[in-house]
């Protein structure tokens, strides 16, 4: 059954019927009970496009992220469609990879389906050059933007981020006072947030009065074993360190095999911090120490940030959230 037929069979017009599936109040109370009783009998349910076309909304938000398989995104996703649906709005998911035209064109696609706001998860959809961030640009001229765990300047754009600056310089701080000398970064990417945790990395050494040597910031790519034999192959050509602050879980989990590997103590011969006290700190042995950067906070705080733009009101366009280090097995400070 469609709208037109709802129409014939309570004796109304097209335009009555639309008023009253769009909570119209322009429509006498006798009407509309009829329009409602055919729409009961014949279990009518209105076509979600044509309703949003209606009500200029169609209480979905499309969310975007680079890899569904990662924890960290994996739950963000969970934490943002469990508050978009207690504030009774639904959600379309693309999952994007790393490539711009691939975001570009699913962020064209959600845009397509009328989506009354994108989220944007991870700091990946930042591009370096801000000329590459022109499509997130265009796509606030048409709904407002989202952004977890990244930060991007423009009008109806909303950034919600962890002080990843912080928490690396806390976290190499800690491992300073607990006289660790020869502390390793070890990280993916130079995402925005990638830059922000190096950047914190690096203060931390010279405020600790330690030579700031280049050769102790390692980028590793791969799978947690390719990470693990990265690190096996550093210490046969005689590369030392006594600690590891890592980009994330999974590498900290490769520098808990690779001292496995090399009858290494943790923590007394080696020291791990992870980042994002996702589930795999609490899936080896022993427990990862890591940082806990907030994602069900931020998600439930760019979920409100939504609904409050929706509202009309005021709302700031940069929200950043404390770390806090999850003290475990891999460290003793």
């Amino acid at each position: 059954m469609n709208i037109y037929d709802v129409s014939k069979a309570a004796g109304v017009s097209i335009a009555t019927v639309s008023r009253v599936i769009n909570g119209n109040s322009n429509v006498s109370e006798k009407t509309k009970q009829k329009v409602l009783t055919v729409i009961d009998e014949y279990g009518y349910t209105p076509n979600a496009f044509a309703r949003g076309l209606g009500l200029n909304t169609m209480q979905t938000i499309g969310i975007m992220c680079p890899d569904s398989s990662d924890p960290y995104l994996a739950d963000a996703i969970y934490y943002l469609e469990r508050e978009l649906r207690q504030n009774d709005y639904d959600s379309i998911l693309c999952c994007t990879g790393y490539q711009l035209a691939t975001k570009e064109k699913y962020l064209k696609l959600l845009l397509s389906k009328r989506v009354d706001a994108v989220i944007l998860i991870g700091s990946s959809f930042i591009e370096p050059n801000d000329k590459n961030n022109k499509y997130i640009y265009d796509a606030s001229k048409e709904a407002p933007v989202i952004l977890i765990n990244g930060s991007l300047e423009g009008a109806n754009i909303y950034s919600t981020v962890c002080d990843d600056y912080q928490a690396v310089y806390d976290s190499v701080t800690s491992l300073i006072q607990s006289g660790r000398k020869q502390i390793m970064y070890l990280f993916h990417s130079l995402s925005y947030s990638g830059i922000r945790k190096l950047e914190g990395y690096k203060a931390a050494i010279l405020k600790g009065g330690m030579n700031l040597d280049e050769t102790y910031i390692k980028q590793c790519f791969g799978t947690i074993h390719e990470a693990k034999n990265y690190l096996i192959k550093l210490n046969q050509d005689g590369f030392n360190f006594d600690a590891v602050v890592t980009s994330d879980d999974s590498l900290a989990v490769s520098a808990l095999k690779y001292a496995k590997a090399c009858s290494l103590s943790v923590p007394d011969d080696l020291s791990i911090i992870g980042y994002n006290n996702s589930i795999m700190a609490q899936c080896c042995e022993p427990e990862l120490t890591s940082v806990d950067n907030k994602v069900e906070t931020a998600c439930i705080n760019a979920v409100t940030t939504l609904m409050r733009v929706f509202s009309g009101n005021n709302v700031p366009a940069k929200t950043m959230f404390s770390a806090d280090i999850v003290k475990r097995g891999t460290t003793r400070f």
